[in-house]
Parts: structure tokens; C-alpha cells; sequence
């Protein structure tokens, strides 16, 4: 759910989608929400929507991180992992620290009631390992997931030494991951790092492979076509129908369509659904999507009875939050980051086995670059 340094316009838009996807799949079961819509949006109770759109958040995180990682390969031969980590501190940390303290405050006014193991697990960003984790944090999982992929993915980039071996690794999580959910299926229900990384590898695959791809007829038709990324998510959502197919191949289908339907919107930001995303109104939704994410599930809440979580004043609420959240906080950090990478630079040497290391391969693909 969060951006690398220079925005692409279209993702924006992918992202407007996706945190619609997320906040109608919460919203069914609320207070005061048609139930006509609740079979269609949630099926099985399974919440199709709300898991879609993170799948598109973790395919379109792998991607741009990886192509920022590459990008600054291309320019210095290596990756300044401090630099990295620092930046994404100042982009994840604060709206998060900060939703964290209101939760803290609100608990111990007994306004909501979260355990305090939740609260452990919240502030580690351990919360994909939390099997009882309660409501108002539970979607704090998949930012556990994202930070824990930020945390490894630059060194494993820099110490495979080439874009061939970065991209062996990634494949190889995208076919181990769906055996390790058929696995763990039987024991825990938790979408942990290793049954979930795999959205995150096709973003990482998508962004090491693209050019070579492209040299590819069949490739270029599936990135032309408006209807074979949307088949294949529909496709996946299907076979998720089933519990067992869906965990072995419906999520894998999704992963696939999700990656070629970024790799469309970057490459042809003018076609129809191009235009759609990158209309200002849907672009501006985007960036908010961090913000809306963290404050969404507080507030559309189906187990709760009160006011605040019935709707429509849920939704509205959640967006005032993720509106101030994002004006008061986000914003503003931007401006933190020149002064901080300066104190930075001054403080920390770059970790010379690091900067020993170069990523060998051809031109790496800068997402900058469609």
C-alpha cells in the first residue's frame, strides 16, 4: 500500500480500485449495508473483494520495488540498503505509529478492546503470525507482509549479483508458495509471508523480466488485449470457489492477471481503461490509499453495534481519518526525507560487503520507464 519515490499515474489509479475493492468487501455485513450486495461482494464470506484488492497492493509493491532497487543498480552498480530502509520508514512509519496511539489511547478508555498481544504484534510487525488478532488491527497483516519483504528483498537483490538469479528466486516463490498454502491449510489460517509473497515475487518478476518478455508475439498480444488479465483474475477468483484449488492455483491465476494488468497500465496509460485511471479524481483516491487502508477497518467493523460502525457514517468517518491522516502526516513527511538521507549520509557509512557487491546483468528496468 505504499509508493516508491516518483509516482506512476496509472498505479495511482490501480490502487483507487483496489482500496474500493478492499472498503466494499469490509463494508458487507456492517450495520445499515444493503444485504442485496453482500452475496454478490462477499460469496462465502470469504471476502473476495477485500482480498483481491490486497493482492493488487502486494503485485504492484513488488514491482515498484524492484524496479526502484534495479534503477539505482543501473546507476551505481550496487544498493545503498541504509538509504532504502530509511526511506521507507519515513513513508510506512509515522501514519502507522500514528493510528497505533490512537488505538492505544482508545483502549485504555475502554472505547475498543484490543489484547494486548495484538498490540505486540501491531507494533513488530508480526501481525500476519497473530491467529487470534482481533478486527480493529486484523488488516495490519499485510503491511506485516510488505515490511517484512522490504526488510529482505534488497539484499537477496543485491547478494544474487544478477538479474538472472533475482529472477530464479522469485519464480521460485511463486511456485513453492502455493504448495506451502495446500500445506499449512490443515493447521493455520494465517496469511503469513510464506503463503503470501508469492503476489509480491509476480510484482518482483513482472519488474526484472518486462523488456525480455516483450521481445515475446504472445506477450505483447496478452499486454494488448483488454480482456486476458481480467480473465485470468475472474479465473482465479473461481477457483477459489473451492478451497483446496483455489489455495493451489485460483490465487496463482490472480497473481498472474494482476501482474499483466500493471504491466498494461504502465505501458499503455492512453488506452480507455488507462484514461480511467489516470483521471485525476481515481489518481487522487490512490494516493490516499495507505491512509484509507489503515483507518477503514476501526470503522467498518460488522461485529460492532455502535453508531460509528454503521453505515454510511462508517465510510465517512474512515475517510475523514484517512483524509487528515494523510494531509497532516504522509504529506508532510515528504519534506522530512532531503534532511534525513543528509543526516544519514553523515552518520552511517555504507556497509562495505554491500558496496562491494555489483549487480551484474543487462540494463535494469527503471518502473520510471514504461
Amino acid at each position: 500500500m505504499t509508493t516508491t519515490d516518483r509516482r506512476i499515474p496509472s498505479l495511482d489509479g490501480l490502487r483507487a480500485l483496489s482500496i474500493a475493492a478492499v472498503l466494499l468487501g469490509h463494508l458487507t455485513g456492517t450495520r445499515g449495508f444493503p444485504s442485496a450486495v453482500t452475496p454478490i461482494v462477499n460469496g462465502r464470506g470469504t471476502l473476495p473483494f477485500a482480498h483481491t484488492g490486497v493482492r493488487v497492493f502486494f503485485v504492484i509493491s513488488g514491482f515498484l520495488i524492484t524496479g526502484l532497487l534495479l534503477h539505482e543498480t543501473e546507476r551505481t552498480g550496487t544498493i545503498d540498503v541504509p538509504r532504502f530502509y530509511l526511506r521507507r520508514t519515513l513513508r510506512i512509519f509515522p501514519a502507522y505509529i500514528a493510528l497505533l496511539v490512537v488505538l492505544v489511547l482508545l483502549d485504555a478508555t475502554g472505547v475498543v478492546q484490543i489484547p494486548t498481544r495484538d498490540f505486540w504484534h501491531a507494533w513488530t510487525y508480526t501481525m500476519n503470525y497473530d491467529g487470534q488478532r482481533v478486527w480493529d488491527v486484523g488488516h495490519l497483516w499485510s503491511l506485516a507482509v510488505e515490511e517484512q519483504f522490504y526488510l529482505v528483498w534488497p539484499a537477496v537483490v543485491l547478494l544474487a549479483g544478477s538479474r538472472r538469479s533475482a529472477l530464479r528466486i522469485a519464480l521460485g516463490v511463486i511456485v513453492v508458495a502455493p504448495i506451502i498454502r495446500v500445506i499449512e491449510a490443515s493447521t493455520t489460517a494465517l496469511p503469513s509471508i510464506d503463503t503470501s509473497f508469492d503476489a509480491i515475487a509476480a510484482g518482483c518478476v513482472l519488474a526484472l523480466s518486462r523488456d525480455t518478455l516483450m521481445t515475446h508475439a504472445w506477450y505483447r498480444r496478452a499486454v494488448a488485449s483488454r480482456w486476458i488479465a481480467l480473465v485470468l483474475i475472474v479465473a482465479g477468483l473461481v477457483a477459489s470457489i473451492r478451497y483446496r484449488p483455489g489455495l493451489l492455483i485460483g490465487e496463482t491465476l490472480m497473481n498472474v492477471g494482476i501482474a499483466l494488468a500493471v504491466d498494461r497500465c504502465v505501458r499503455r496509460p492512453t488506452g480507455r481503461f488507462g484514461r480511467l485511471l489516470n483521471a485525476r479524481p481515481v489518481v487522487w483516491i490512490g494516493t490516499l490509499s495507505y491512509s484509507l487502508y489503515l483507518w477503514q477497518q476501526p470503522f467498518i467493523n460488522r461485529t460492532s453495534h455502535a453508531t460509528v460502525a454503521t453505515f454510511p457514517l462508517n465510510i465517512a468517518l474512515a475517510v475523514l481519518c484517512g483524509l487528515v491522516s494523510y494531509y497532516a502526516i504522509e504529506r508532510p513527511m515528504l519534506g522530512v526525507r532531503p534532511t534525513a538521507e543528509a543526516w544519514l549520509r553523515r552518520l552511517v557509512r555504507r556497509d562495505t560487503r554491500f558496496a562491494g557487491r555489483r549487480f551484474v546483468g543487462p540494463p535494469p528496468i527503471s518502473e520510471h520507464r514504461p
